[in-house]
């Protein structure tokens, strides 16, 4: 599914599902927002 164009927010985005909807909606073209506590994690899923 092509997600280009669309808005997509993921909270709990470090970890399990929140980390896989994160990285395939960015993959399938997405813009991303997310939500996390440890933001050291969040950085190294941003890269």
């Amino acid at each position: 599914m092509r997600l280009e164009g669309k808005v997509v927010l993921v909270t709990a985005a470090t970890n399990g599902i929140g980390k896989a909807v994160a990285y395939l909606s960015a993959k399938e073209g997405a813009t991303v927002y997310l939500g996390a506590r440890n933001m050291e994690k969040a950085k190294g899923l941003i890269e």
